[in-house]
């Protein structure tokens, strides 16, 4: 992976429920993988949603902190639509919250949508975490979510879903240097 793509990108996976619920106190695919190829945990994100974290009991929260001690980013997708508790920001070590497509999707004309991506935005940064938004499809709506500090973004606007060799090509030409 990191032969592939440098150290410059940062891979997301979603994690499932029974991931989670693993016994033994660590990722074994993430966190294994990273140390057989000795390669700096930065390079990997993984996503949960809130409703994983409704169950998630100890040896989960150990497993997480495990993946975040190795360096692993641990993200809350799709914040804000699944059982929603502010205890979790801090219960659990969550370095990124994802703001979900359905809330990106009315920016920047229905007010209640940017109400609500002003407010995870202004709560993540107090919180010292990073924002990602979801589902970004035009350029009002990307605007709009810079104006409010979101820092990063996926969607649409930016590239439709690609495979890994199509990515890897896309990123090494994005990397060499212009010729002016």
């Amino acid at each position: 992976l990191q032969q592939r793509l440098g150290d410059t990108v940062q891979i997301s996976i979603n994690h499932s429920p029974l991931q989670l619920r693993n016994r033994n106190g660590d990722y074994p695919g993430v966190v294994e993988l990273l140390r057989k190829l000795d390669a700096p945990g930065s390079l990997v994100a993984v996503e949960i949603t809130e409703g994983m974290l409704v169950e998630a009991d100890e040896p989960a929260l150990d497993c997480l902190y495990a993946m975040r001690d190795a360096g692993v980013q641990v993200a809350l997708d799709d914040f804000g639509t699944g059982y929603s508790s502010l205890s979790y920001l801090k219960r659990f070590p969550i370095d990124c919250i994802k703001i979900d497509r359905a809330f990106v999707a009315d920016l920047p004309d229905e007010a209640d949508a940017c109400s609500i991506a002003r407010a995870i935005v202004a709560l993540a940064h107090s919180l010292q975490r990073s924002v990602v938004a979801e589902g970004v499809e035009t350029t009002a709506q990307r605007d709009f979510l810079l104006q409010q500090g979101c820092d990063e973004f996926q969607g649409f606007l930016f590239s439709a879903a690609v495979d890994a060799d199509t990515f890897a090509a896309l990123h090494k030409a994005a990397s060499e240097p212009v010729n002016a």
